[in-house]
Parts: C-alpha cells; sequence; structure tokens
C-alpha cells in the first residue's frame, strides 16, 4: 500500500482500526503531524508513526461539524470586529459610576 503524505485540511481513515480524521497541522521542522478525529480528540504522530499507519484518503464526513456543536453562525470570521444591532444608541458609551465586586469599599 502506498504511504500517504499529511496534507492539512485532508481527511484520512486508519485501515487498522477505522477511525477518520483530519489533518489540522504538519510540522516539517519538527516532523509532527496533529490530527483531530471526530469525535474531537486531537493526537499528534511523528512523521515515523505516521509511515507505519495504513491510511486512505476520504471525503470530509457530513456531519463532522457535530461534536463541535458548530452552526452555520459559526462560519462567520472570527477576525471581523462584532458590532452590535444598536451600535450608534449613546446608552452604550455609559459607563456605571460603580463597577461592583472590583472596587474596595
Amino acid at each position: 500500500m502506498k504511504m500517504l503524505s499529511p496534507v492539512e485540511g485532508n481527511w484520512y481513515r486508519d485501515i487498522q482500526t477505522q477511525s477518520i480524521f483530519e489533518v489540522i497541522d504538519w510540522d516539517p521542522t519538527t516532523l509532527t503531524i496533529e490530527t483531530q478525529y471526530l469525535d474531537g480528540e486531537v493526537s499528534e504522530y511523528d512523521l515515523d508513526s505516521w509511515r507505519e499507519m495504513l491510511l486512505e484518503i476520504v471525503e470530509p464526513q457530513e456531519d463532522w461539524r457535530a461534536p463541535f456543536e458548530l452552526c452555520d453562525e459559526d462560519l462567520l470570521d472570527p477576525d471581523l470586529p462584532m458590532h452590535p444591532q444598536d451600535w450608534a444608541n449613546p446608552v452604550n458609551s455609559i459607563e456605571p459610576d460603580t463597577m461592583y465586586g472590583v472596587e474596595d469599599n
């Protein structure tokens, strides 16, 4: 069987254990491959261990987001600023006189 190279974003099936996982990181400097299984578990393999595995490339599972309880709203870019719907409301800029639990009396 042909040895498959680890490619970030590709999904693989370990033929011996029938487990399905995605490569989420491949670091050629340390020769480590980080994977995430369908149940959310994250594992790390060194290149020698990777080469010993019997793998095949598979299509991403339809329900691969289920263990993470992701929905379509989670597809939004987290780096974009979040603006409340009433962004221009002047009440949003009022700070309280006291911060309970922070100030000593």
